[in-house]
C-alpha cells in the first residue's frame, strides 16, 4: 500500500486528481455543514438572483470583516424585465462555523455564493446536495453490477462447453441493445409519483442491470486462461469444490482487471445519471442533482441573462 500511495504522489497529475476528489466527495459527505443554506431554502423573491459580491475593504477604504450587501428586486418598464441592485445602506457581515454552517450571513442577511435559480434557491448548496447523488450513484452501481459480472463471467469461463455458450449468448443479447435508449425506457416508465429516494434507487438497479455483459464477456475470457494454471490443477487434485476454486483460486486473480474496470466504469455512471435527469426522467425537482440543474442552465434565455447559473464567476 506504501508503494501505491508514493507512485500516486510522485505523479504529479494524479496527485493532483485525487486531491479534488477527495475535496469533492469530502464536501457533499458534509453537505450540511458546507452549504450556506438548508436543502428546502427558497424565496420567491429572489428569482435568478446573481452572485452575492464579498467585500473586505470599507467605502472608506479601511479593511474590514468580510460583508456583502442585500439584492433589491426591481422592474424595468422600458426593457420589461427584472433587475437586481445593490443595497448598500446596509452591510450584512460573513459568520463563520455558527449554527452548524462553515459560513453563513447576519440575520436578514442575503449570501448567494453561486446566485440563486428560478425559484430563489441558492445554487451553491444546491451544487453539494445535488452531488450527493450524481457522485454517489456510480459507486452504488457498481455495487450492484461488478458482483454479477464477476460471478457470471467466472462461472461461465470455468465450465465452458454449452453452459459458457449459453451464458454468453445471454451477455451478448444485453450488451446488443443500445444501454442509453434502453435507459430511457425503463426511466420513462417509472411511476411519476415515486419519492425522489425510491426513484434514485431505481435508476442505481437499473444502471446497474445494464452495466454488468460487458465487464462478465472479459472476465470470462481472463478465467480461461487462469484455470489451466498449475495451482488450480492442484485445487482440482485435492478434491477442492468447484464454488471453492472459483471464489477462492480464480476469481483474485482477476483483482488487476477489476480494480481499473472499477474506476473507468464510475464516470459512466455518473453521467448516465446526470443524462437522465437533464432528460427530465431522473431526478426530479424540487430535488437537486447536477443534471436537472444544467437541464435549466441550459435555457437561451438564462444563457444570455443569466450565464451564472453555467458559469459561477459570469456576472
Amino acid at each position: 500500500m506504501n508503494k501505491v500511495w508514493k507512485r500516486i504522489y510522485k505523479d504529479k497529475l494524479s496527485f493532483a486528481a485525487l486531491v479534488v476528489l477527495v475535496l469533492l466527495y469530502t464536501a457533499i459527505t458534509f453537505a450540511n455543514f458546507f452549504a450556506p443554506y438548508p436543502k428546502d431554502f427558497s424565496s420567491r423573491k429572489l428569482s435568478y438572483a446573481p452572485p452575492s459580491n464579498v467585500y473586505f475593504i470599507t467605502p472608506e477604504n479601511k479593511l474590514s470583516r468580510p460583508y456583502t450587501y442585500n439584492y433589491i428586486k426591481t422592474f424595468d418598464a422600458q426593457s420589461l424585465s427584472t433587475k437586481f441592485k445593490q443595497d448598500r445602506s446596509k452591510k450584512y457581515y460573513l459568520q463563520f462555523f455558527k449554527d452548524g454552517k462553515i459560513v453563513g450571513v447576519e440575520k436578514d442577511g442575503q449570501f448567494f455564493l453561486l446566485g440563486t435559480d428560478i425559484n430563489g434557491r441558492d445554487n451553491c448548496s444546491r451544487l453539494l446536495y445535488g452531488g450527493q447523488i450524481s457522485l454517489t450513484i456510480g459507486f452504488l452501481a457498481l455495487f450492484i453490477s461488478f458482483p454479477i459480472g464477476l460471478i457470471y463471467g467466472g462461472i461461465s469461463g470455468y465450465f465452458g462447453g454449452w453452459v459458457d455458450n449459453l451464458m454468453m449468448r445471454v451477455a451478448e443479447t444485453i450488451m446488443s441493445v443500445p444501454s442509453f435508449y434502453l435507459l430511457i425506457i425503463l426511466a420513462a416508465i417509472l411511476p411519476s409519483g415515486m419519492s425522489a429516494a425510491q426513484r434514485f434507487a431505481l435508476i442505481t438497479v437499473i444502471l446497474a442491470l445494464i452495466g454488468w455483459a460487458g465487464f462478465s464477456r472479459v472476465v470470462r475470457g481472463m478465467v480461461l486462461s487462469i484455470k489451466t494454471q498449475d495451482y488450480v490443477k492442484s485445487a482440482i487434485a485435492i478434491g477442492a469444490s468447484r464454488a471453492r476454486i472459483i471464489l477462492k483460486h480464480i476469481l483474485p486473480q482477476t483483482s488487476s482487471y477489476v480494480i481499473i474496470a472499477i474506476t473507468l466504469s464510475v464516470p459512466g455512471y455518473i453521467l448516465a445519471e446526470s443524462g437522465l435527469s437533464f432528460l427530465g426522467l431522473g431526478i426530479q425537482q424540487p430535488d437537486a442533482s447536477w443534471g436537472n440543474m444544467l437541464k435549466e442552465a441550459q435555457g437561451f434565455s438564462n444563457i444570455l441573462y443569466r450565464p451564472w447559473l453555467l458559469t459561477p464567476s459570469a456576472r
